[in-house]
């Protein structure tokens, strides 16, 4: 693999303000190492606190991690426990260092159906952090798109039925505003070299540029984040325009 500058190239000065990650590979990275599953989570949680500084230090706005998601419930309970205890540690062990950044912590998803002592360390978290502004670490924690969008819908209608919002002035930035994660995302980034949106972000993503690595996430450094920033650089991004359109 070549060497990458951790610094954008000056040809490359573009950044997204909203980079979204599909964390893929950490089981795959493990098993590999004939290690079990759990080994990979702990190795992709380094891999997180180096995109995370990485990301605030290159000035993006707001970053979305896909922790775990409404369908991992499915996985053997031996390791949705202990990727459970795994989040938990991590939210308390480096908030104190994610806030020393001033990056605002946001938990999104359906916390409900965590345990008691997470959702005790998700609104500790939360409060410590909610006041800084130098970037926004949306962590999704049992999400679904699908789900967001559902529950989004019934927050919309209901206020059509209250009376609070009329049906005519529903409308695209209503939906948005109502969903766990308000803002479109520029770029999305999938390791471990799978071709899915995998139910994350499925409104937000719809003019994304979706950029896939191979590299599984324990092994996603600062080299790689910079090879799939310079690729958004280098897009151009016409929203259903054309070229000379853009240019003018």
């Amino acid at each position: 693999m070549t060497e990458v500058s951790s610094q954008l190239s000056p040809g490359a000065a573009k950044l997204p303000r909203h980079l979204a990650v599909i964390m893929d590979g950490n089981g795959r990275w493990a098993q590999a190492r004939g290690q079990m599953r759990i080994k990979g989570h702990q190795a992709g949680a380094n891999a997180v606190r180096t995109i995370i500084k990485a990301a605030r230090t290159r000035g993006i706005p707001i970053l979305t991690l896909y922790a775990f998601s409404s369908e991992n419930w499915k996985r053997p309970a031996t390791e949705v426990s202990a990727l459970m205890q795994l989040l938990g540690m991590a939210l308390a062990e480096h908030v104190d260092e994610l806030h020393s950044y001033d990056i605002k912590i946001r938990i999104v998803g359906d916390v409900s159906a965590l345990s008691p002592t997470l959702q005790r360390t998700i609104a500790q978290v939360e409060a410590k952090t909610c006041h800084n502004r130098s970037m926004t670490l949306n962590i999704a924690i049992n999400y679904g798109a699908r789900l967001e969008l559902t529950q989004a819908l019934k927050q919309v209608a209901a206020q059509v039925v209250a009376g609070r919002l009329k049906l005519e002035d529903l409308d695209a930035t209503t939906i948005s505003q109502a969903l766990y994660v308000p803002q479109d995302v520029d770029l999305l980034i999938r390791t471990g070299g799978e071709f899915r949106l995998s139910n994350f972000l499925l409104w937000q993503c719809a003019y994304a540029e979706i950029y896939v690595s191979e590299v599984l996430w324990p092994d996603f450094d600062e080299a790689e984040l910079t090879r799939a920033l310079e690729f958004y650089a280098g897009r151009e991004r016409r929203f259903g325009m054309t070229s000379a359109q853009l240019a003018k």
